[in-house]
């Protein structure tokens, strides 16, 4: 909890049942060293009075229908308190806990009819938000888009949680506890090893149309590339995942573009590359393509049935040599010759990092390992000016694990040749 120390951090109440849950955060956001000023919407205190928040906080509680209203149980009239403009200004974070289904739908849609609205329009803060709400409410489709424009403009969503609701009913929707909501908010506050850095990062498989039914495919499960984002983001970058098609949950917080072919990938890491700092290449792209794509289902006329395949542009050889070259990091997963196969891939293709993953499944000296496993070892090679100046091996562990550990090794590297170039151009 040191990451609150000195911190201001706005808490937000809205109206709902779990607006006593806020009392808790509050007391413990204030031990962890946090400066905490309290927002309530009128609805919220019908559930808890604001003389309890003013209490645990040592401050007086904003409330409003208006951006300009203010209310203090100890000094109603006090007009010499911050205003919104204030707040927004004062605050390092500002946590809506707990966030209904009105005030999520009002932010979405850039309503400020409220102090509550107003403040996070007008605020460059962190800003998360912590859903409780019934259930049916939860699952509606007008609330998960509105989440999901929420989580698109940065903002971070805690929870919600599962489990028995005060309307008697049990489900998804209650607000996620406190300890874990502090946890995902200390998480904002990490000076993460790529804070402030862009990454874009593919994952998964490519699919390649042969007819309206089926397709070429590969076994790639997207697990490892997903990883990779999730733990760039938990190291402070602004992550962009890039993914073919997969089961797996697009993760929160992280830009999230969903493709189908290797043209339609192609098109999506292009469009996004400017401003770019480390691109990941860990999707299964495939290196062919149907040319003459059926319109309809192709029949059963015959034993044989002959495809005539075009090759796809290398993505990765194509970001490696474009005007705005990032940091490139690619992935060769290999069946055979894995080592020598990667540093010539390596080399080759103009990489800074290649991470060599064998896919084969043939071996009994190691378990299954490689697509679909949630289980993964590496190899990395790393160049310098086209030369290969360093490896480094990751044994047998989880993918989430191994995600963390390359995401360290590629920031030091990032910064290191970084730091070698500026001292050329010094």
């Amino acid at each position: 909890m040191n990451n609150f120390k000195n911190k201001n951090i706005i808490v937000a109440i809205t109206g709902g049942i779990a607006a006593y849950k806020s009392a808790d955060l509050i007391r413990r956001l204030i031990e962890a060293g946090a400066n905490v000023r309290v927002v309530m919407t009128q609805a919220a205190t019908e559930f808890v009075t604001p003389l309890t928040f003013q209490a645990l906080s040592g401050h007086p509680v904003f409330v409003g229908k208006q951006s300009d209203e203010r209310y203090s149980e100890s000094n109603p009239g006090d007009t010499a308190s911050m205003k919104h403009i204030d707040l927004a200004r004062w605050a390092d974070a500002i946590i809506i806990a707990p966030a209904s289904a009105n005030t999520i739908a009002k932010l979405a849609h850039g309503r400020a009819d409220n102090l509550l609205t107003t403040l996070c329009l007008a605020s460059e803060a962190i800003k998360c938000f912590a859903p409780a709400m019934n259930r049916v409410m939860w699952d509606d489709p007008g609330t998960q888009e509105n989440c999901t424009i929420l989580r698109d403009r940065h903002w971070s969503q805690f929870g919600p949680d599962s489990g028995m609701q005060a309307c008697g009913e049990v489900g998804e929707g209650r607000m996620l506890e406190v300890k874990d909501i502090l946890y995902s908010l200390g998480r904002c506050f990490r000076s993460g090893e790529l804070q402030g850095l862009n990454l874009i990062i593919s994952a998964g498989p490519t699919y390649e149309a042969i007819d309206p039914v089926r397709f070429l495919g590969n076994r790639s499960s997207g697990r490892m590339g997903y990883a990779i984002a999730e733990a760039a983001r938990e190291a402070g970058a602004n992550v962009t995942l890039i993914s073919g098609p997969s089961h797996l949950s697009a993760p929160e917080s992280i830009d999230f573009i969903a493709i189908e072919s290797a043209r339609e990938m192609q098109q999506a890491v292009l469009s996004n590359l400017d401003n770019c700092h480390i691109y990941i290449s860990a999707a299964a792209v495939s290196d062919y393509r149907i040319e003459d794509i059926a319109t309809q289902k192709i029949k059963k006329t015959g034993d044989q049935l002959t495809l005539k395949l075009t090759r796809n542009e290398d993505i990765i050889s194509l970001v490696a040599n474009h005007k705005t070259r990032p940091y490139v990091v690619g992935f060769a997963a290999e069946t055979e010759n894995v080592i020598d196969n990667a540093r010539d891939k390596l080399v080759r293709k103009n990489l800074d990092m290649i991470i060599a993953n064998d896919v084969s499944t043939s071996s009994t000296e190691k378990p299954d390992i490689g697509f679909n496993s949630e289980y993964n070892a590496l190899h990395v090679f790393y160049a310098k000016d086209g030369q290969i100046c360093g490896e480094q091996s990751f044994d047998l562990a989880r993918k989430s694990r191994l995600a963390k550990q390359l995401i360290s090794l590629i920031a030091r590297q990032f910064k290191n040749n970084r730091s070698e170039n500026e001292k050329d151009t010094a």
